[in-house]
């Protein structure tokens, strides 16, 4: 199981410290890699089971994977995403004519276009380029763009370089999820495995929300990063009720409709062609108990 920097995504950690993977009978590797596209190409060729991925990614994997499911939200970004901007920038409207950097073809790119929207600009009253969140403090530091999306821990660096808060996923609510995605060969072959690994997850969530300092030295030793960096503000990590009112396509903030938001988007703008029908993408039978 692979997975990448971002603070929702830590759970799995917790998980496999406290035993709770074991517990549930089901034998986890995790591997932590910072850049995320050369992972996708990874998961592609068959090098990992499963990998954490956001909604928005999962959506442009599902393009060239059809056969891949979605089987837990694990978190939504609540204020965690954030788009920092070199001091002279003070508002969105100041981006104008400026360098913007996002992880192009993916749900920065959606979360970015969402921010210029915001005062009323569209992606050509800007140059995007396209950096991974880690690339954001240095790009801003050369000048190589003037704001970009990223989250903790190079938001700290990108602050100590002088950088300043632009806007946030709070001001994006419902739009960025993120989720556990298996080949459909595992979850057919090996369900129960899948099903242990979810509820090991949904625990460690739990564990990790009611023991929080404990969580972050956990977080902290196994990253070996500063524990300071780590911090569930502006991160909800999603539990099982939570999970089961998302799967649920009635609702009107279900994860099918928020879905369909990326779908249309990444089509209109010739990221893909075509897109798997979403339904098919998604197994909620591991957060549903049987009927």
């Amino acid at each position: 199981m692979q997975f990448t920097s971002f603070i929702g995504e830590y759970p799995g950690i917790i998980a496999q410290e406290k035993g709770f993977f074991k517990a549930q009978g089901v034998d986890v590797e995790l591997i932590n890699k910072r850049y995320t596209q050369l992972e996708r190409a990874n998961f592609s060729a068959g090098k990992y089971d499963g990998i954490t991925a956001s909604l928005g990614s999962f959506i442009i994997l599902s393009a060239t994977n059809p056969d891949i499911q979605g089987v837990i939200i694990i978190d939504e970004s609540t204020g965690a995403d954030v788009v920092v901007a070199q001091s002279q920038i003070k508002t969105v409207a100041d981006l104008k004519g400026k360098k913007l950097g996002a992880n192009l073809g993916g749900f920065s790119e959606l979360f970015v276009i969402e921010m210029l929207k915001s005062s009323n600009l569209t992606s050509d009253d800007v140059k995007l380029v396209k950096l991974e969140a880690l690339e954001i403090p240095q790009g801003l530091k050369n000048n190589v763009i003037q704001a970009g999306h990223t989250w903790q821990p190079h938001l700290s660096e990108a602050i100590k370089l002088g950088g300043q808060i632009l806007f946030t996923s709070k001001q994006t609510p419902g739009l960025i999820l993120d989720m556990i995605v298996f080949r459909r060969e595992i979850i057919r072959d090996r369900p129960e495995d899948v099903r242990g690994f979810v509820r090991g997850w949904l625990e460690a969530s739990t564990y990790w929300r009611a023991n929080v300092q404990e969580g972050n030295a956990i977080i902290s030793k196994a990253l070996k990063i500063p524990s300071n960096t780590i911090s569930l503000d502006g991160v909800n990590l999603i539990d099982l009720a939570e999970n089961q009112k998302l799967f649920q396509s009635s609702n009107p903030n279900s994860i099918y409709k928020t879905a369909k938001i990326y779908a249309d988007f990444f089509i209109r703008s010739g990221n893909v062609t075509r897109i798997p029908e979403l339904k098919s993408l998604f197994n909620s039978s591991f957060v549903n108990p049987p009927s």
